[in-house]
């Protein structure tokens, strides 16, 4: 358990027992008066109320950081007659606990000194020194490199409604990361809300109490797995929204951002209000709203991206996952663009052909490519260095890493000015580094030391010879240190006390510091003319001298001269810094670009992936595909990948739609590889990558879906076969001709010939009526006459053969369907005991002779085709006459009204009834 002991602060400034008076009235000292007083106007928030080098929890708050950090609960006085709960955390690991605090759904108000002692000391003995909160710590807010992850971002989403009538509405999403100054806006209906926030994967979400309270929505937040924080609605219409994000960027209309809906500028203005909130005035570096056209991306929802493991592993790792196994970035901030890419592919042939063409040309200049990822390695974060600095809250290593960061930019334009004919997107990143000004990493380099603190407040990060004022005030530090050890030696000789020790703490300064029995003497004559006690400890005495004192007001000056001009020296750095912000963003982004491209060629070089052809069309051919994932992890145990065809382009051009595949064969034998495989080769060609195969062609995906695997949901009601049909209606309500879905294993989880009639009716809608392309894995052998039945469907088998009684997995992919599904021998691989193998394989026997007497084929044969009706809305039953104050009524956007709006509209409805 890590313990957290309390600060040795000044007794006066502590909560202490209260005050009885003659009455017997319980009084609230000040110090606990000042935090009651501070908490109550941050009650959703953990308060740490800084006490010393401690910042403090009483309370609730208390109890809750105890049970969440395992540090100890103690006790601090009394409030009221009743014993005060604390707990602690030293300043100097705030980061550490605050991390954990916001891991756990914590908000945390940070309560600062905002005076220094000495100056409440003068307004009376018992004055408690100022405080107040200075910033409110949420999921979505942080900025401190220790709190957030280098390859993900970091994104706060607000959420707005625009109502379009009684029963639909539109939604704005506005998407900040604070820690990058990215900001985006798009609209979305009701019903892709999950789909966008499984993309985004925002830290916290924010939105209108009244979305917020919404009964349709309440599941949703719920269930959702991030903090949502309600606001007031006050403040956050669409008007109010505007001005807000108009007197932030300075202009006078938004136009010249882009064009946005109503909800968009709600959400942008939501966003941007709680960051106000949060950071009390210090102004983060967002750059202006760019609109995020959702029809721009591949829609994959929540149970997809799970289904796939995209960016995370079913268990919530990394490790194990595409974005894992694809990863070749060399910089943080290539890796958070890598990331985004994956989680949202292109629909657009031409912007995915771009990046395909900058991926292209350095595969093909391989000593390029080593260079770059050379110098890009260099590169650390300079978009959340700015972003730090822009809020007050960098360090010296915060310029230092803009500097060399800076420097490598400048070298990588040299790299790329000499090359002809640059595919766009390289061009276009070395026009944005040319921007940069080089006399800023020039400056930052000459006046910054080598080894760096990480506080600015810690001095000695001017290099020496920069500033000779500086340098005197260090030279005369050193010698004082000197001086104190003379004086150290002159004291022990004189005395005879040869542990005789000066030392120094911030609550005596310089001290005398000798052991328990020589401290009785130096109570007494001649000694008690030059010493003067200070405090006892259990083993020792401290004692000061008039010398002494002098000496270290001496030092003090000294020390405080010299970090107030460092201080100064940092604040002109980074004001050269934030007026340089706009070019500094833009060159990070270009880095990152360069490192995606040069990361996702390094990939290819070395792992003989092809440049995929993307088009309009519905083709989807594939040749000597493979799972990316499952290759590298065969390939670090010496092993081969069996590779794969797949062919589910349109039969010919006058068919309606893509392939449906159906693929038998055995458990183990790499079904669910194989309909994964292709789904991954997809996002990875649409994000802009080459993909492992021998050749592809694929028209463009607007949508993905994927039924692998099994899993309940307990805590929603749900078995798993539940979960198994709400996640197959979702695909056979909203799959288009343009999607592609795979399918493994529908309806397992019931009875046979309900599983089975399920499986097959779901094949028909999806043939006849999505019309899209697909791939079906199976255990019901049954739905392989449809091959024959329906003119997009063809078969598909996974070889498997028998040597001496035991079955051997080739892996291999092949047309044709499988007769048995080896059940029984996959089970004797599980390690069933023999018993049960054998019974097994009797019962076996006995139900394939009832096979052969009576077919289940021959009822295959009897079921008529599937005709599919077009999706059509069910009759309407009679409509009453109209009323024209339910009329009326319907007609409100009671979100966007004003006040003297909704008083008119009042006395209209009273007018009608």
């Amino acid at each position: 358990m890590n313990t957290a002991m309390p600060s040795l602060a000044d007794p006066g400034d502590r909560p202490a027992a209260p005050v009885t008076g003659a009455s017997g009235d319980m009084r609230v000292t000040p110090m606990m008066a000042q935090y009651v007083e501070i908490k109550a106007a941050n009650p959703d928030c953990l308060l740490f109320y800084r006490m010393g080098d401690f910042y403090e929890l009483f309370f609730t708050d208390a109890e809750i950081a105890s049970r969440t950090l395992g540090i100890v609960l103690t006790k601090r006085g009394k409030h009221q007659g009743d014993d005060i709960p604390m707990c602690g955390v030293p300043v100097d690991r705030a980061d550490d606990y605050l991390q954990r605090l916001i891991a756990a759904g914590h908000r945390v108000a940070v309560c600062e000194q905002i005076e220094d002692p000495a100056e409440a000391k003068k307004r009376g003995p018992k004055s408690v020194v100022r405080r107040d909160v200075v910033r409110l710590v949420t999921p979505g807010t942080i900025t401190e490199e220790r709190l957030l992850e280098p390859g993900r971002a970091s994104l706060l989403v607000a959420v707005a409604r625009r109502k379009l009538g009684d029963a639909s509405a539109l939604y704005g999403i506005a998407a900040i990361d604070i820690s990058t100054g990215r900001f985006s806006v798009m609209e979305a209906p009701q019903e892709r809300l999950a789909v966008e926030f499984a993309r985004l994967e925002p830290r916290e979400i924010v939105c209108p109490d009244a979305i917020h309270d919404d009964p349709d929505l309440k599941a949703f937040w719920r269930e959702i797995g991030v903090p949502v924080t309600p606001l007031a609605r006050e403040g956050l219409d669409a008007a109010s929204a505007e001005r807000r994000l108009q007197t932030f960027f300075g202009v006078a209309t938004l136009d010249a951002f882009g064009s946005f809906s109503r909800a968009e500028v709600a959400a942008a203005g939501a966003a941007l209000a709680y960051v106000e909130r949060t950071q009390f005035g210090a102004r983060p570096p967002l750059s202006p709203p760019v609109r995020d056209a959702g029809s721009d991306t591949m829609l994959i929802d929540a149970a997809t991206r799970a289904n796939l493991e995209l960016t995370r592993t079913l268990s919530g790792e990394r490790g194990g996952s595409l974005l894992a196994a694809i990863d070749r970035t060399v910089t943080p901030c290539g890796a958070r663009l890598l990331a985004e890419r994956l989680a949202g592919p292109l629909t657009d042939p031409q912007a995915i052909a771009q990046r395909h063409d900058a991926v292209e040309a350095l595969v093909a200049d391989g000593a390029l490519r080593e260079d770059l990822q050379a110098m890009l390695a260099k590169v650390p974060d300079i978009a959340r260095a700015l972003a730090r600095l822009s809020l007050d809250r960098g360090g010296p290593r915060d310029l230092a890493a803009l500097g060399s960061g800076l420097t490598a930019a400048r070298a990588i334009v040299g790299m790329l000015l000499g090359r002809t004919a640059l595919p766009a997107e390289l061009a276009k990143a070395s026009r944005a580094l040319s921007e940069i000004d080089p006399d800023l990493p020039a400056r930052l380099e000459a006046t910054l030391a080598d080894e760096l603190p990480l506080n600015r407040r810690d001095g000695r990060f001017v290099r020496e010879g920069h500033d000779p004022a500086l340098d005197e005030l260090r030279l005369l530090q050193v010698d004082s240190r000197k001086v104190i050890a003379q004086l150290q030696a002159r004291y022990a000789a004189e005395t005879g006390c040869r542990t005789l020790r000066i030392k120094h703490n911030s609550m005596l300064g310089y001290f005398v510091e000798v052991p328990q029995a020589a401290g009785e003497d130096f109570l007494k004559e001649p000694w008690r003319a030059v010493f003067v006690h200070r405090q006892t400890m259990s083993d020792a005495m401290r004692f000061s001298s008039v010398e002494l004192g002098g000496l270290e007001a001496k030092i003090a000056s000294a020390a405080d001269r010299a970090l107030k001009l460092e201080l100064g020296i940092f604040a002109d750095l980074s004001e050269a810094v934030l007026a340089h912000a706009e070019p500094i963003k833009r060159a990070a982004a270009a880095l990152a670009e360069i490192d995606v491209a040069a990361g996702l060629a390094e990939l290819a070089a070395r792992e003989g992936w092809c440049r995929p052809l993307i088009d309009a069309s519905e083709a989807f051919t594939i040749k000597a595909g493979r799972h990316a994932v499952v290759e590298a992890a065969l390939k670090r145990d010496g092993k081969p990948f069996v590779a794969n065809e797949t062919e589910l382009s349109p039969p010919d051009p006058a068919a309606k739609g893509g392939r449906i595949c159906l693929i038998t064969g055995p458990n183990m034998a790499g079904k669910s590889t194989f309909l994964r495989q292709n789904a991954l080769i997809a996002v990875l060609a649409q994000m802009g990558a080459f993909v492992p195969a021998a050749s592809a062609h694929i028209g463009i995906v607007d949508r993905l879906f994927s039924r692998v695997g099994a899993a309940d949901d307990l805590a929603r009601g749900r078995s798993t076969f539940m979960v198994e049909m709400v996640e197959t209606a979702a695909i056979l309500n909203q799959a288009g001709p343009r999607a592609l879905v795979i399918l493994d294993e529908i309806g397992r989880g019931t009875a046979t010939f309900d599983g089975l009639s399920i499986a097959w009716a779901a094949i028909e809608h999806l043939h006849e009526v999505n019309r899209c392309r697909g791939l079906f894995a199976t255990h019901y052998h049954e739905l392989t006459a449809l091959g024959d039945r329906l003119a997009r469907v063809s078969n598909a088998t996974v070889r498997v053969t028998e040597w001496n009684g035991e079955v051997i997995f080739l892996h291999e992919v092949v047309p044709g369907a499988a007769d048995r599904s080896y059940g029984i021998q996959v089970a004797k691989l599980a390690g069933l005991p023999p018993a049960v193998v054998d019974r097994a394989r009797a019962i076996l026997s006995e139900l394939e002779k009832s096979e052969r007497e009576k077919p289940a084929a021959s009822l295959v044969d009897d079921l008529p085709l599937f005709a599919a009706p077009q999706r059509r809305a069910a009759p309407a039953p009679a409509q009453p006459a109209e009323d024209p104050l339910r009329l009326a009524l319907g007609g409100l956007d009671l979100d966007e009204m004003t006040p003297r709006e909704a008083l008119e509209a009042l006395y209209r409805l009273k007018g009608l009834g």
